[in-house]
């Protein structure tokens, strides 16, 4: 039954995006793959970076000890940067993952530390999901075969942050830092770009 779900996300996300220019797959130990699909570069040179794989079961309730198998939320996340970066593919692939190994529930405006810089030259070491059904709309899912309504897929984007701007969010909020990104006119889709002031 997951294998429709994940056919029915990747037709979505070839409506929105066009066709992928490339793709990669991370397996982790115990654990079915995860994809990156690669679309662009675009026109603008911006490219973008799509989980898929998330979606294949319901993102756990760190609340309940039971994983509903059918009508949970589901998602997958979406990264945009200025020229190909392939090299986000694996942190792309853990962040995708790691709900499943953690037992969390990502929602708009938690953050996850990388632990590294996101690619190579990136000052860029953590990301903030932003709000979904932006770029990508939620994706719609067929009922389960025995009819029980499934929820749509959410496409989190992500935004980049470096390390003072992610110790700055934990102290503040997420719409502090979205409101500085804003005011300084920051660009999230460059990986190498410095952080916003922050006094």
């Amino acid at each position: 039954m997951s294998d429709d779900v994940i056919a029915a996300v990747e037709a979505h996300l070839v409506d929105c995006l066009g066709t992928p220019s490339g793709r990669a797959g991370v397996t982790f130990l115990g654990m079915e793959p995860i994809e990156v699909l690669r679309f662009g570069p675009a026109g603008d040179g911006l490219v973008r970076y799509v989980t898929l794989g998330m979606s294949r079961h319901p993102l756990p309730d760190p609340r309940s000890p039971v994983v509903e198998p059918v009508t949970g939320p589901r998602a997958e996340l979406v990264l945009t940067v200025r020229g190909s970066r392939d090299d986000v593919l694996r942190p792309l692939a853990v962040l995708a993952a790691a709900p499943f190994v953690e037992g969390t529930r990502p929602t708009a405006g938690s953050s996850f530390d990388l632990g590294a810089p996101l690619c190579a030259g990136a000052t860029v070491r953590a990301v903030l999901l932003g709000e979904p059904d932006g770029l990508v709309a939620d994706i719609p899912l067929a009922d389960a075969g025995d009819g029980t309504p499934r929820g749509p897929v959410h496409v989190f984007p992500l935004l980049p942050m470096t390390a003072d701007e992610a110790a700055w969010k934990r102290s503040r909020s997420a719409a502090d830092l979205e409101h500085r990104w804003l005011a300084a006119g920051t660009d999230l889709r460059d990986p190498e770009r410095l952080g916003v002031p922050l006094d």
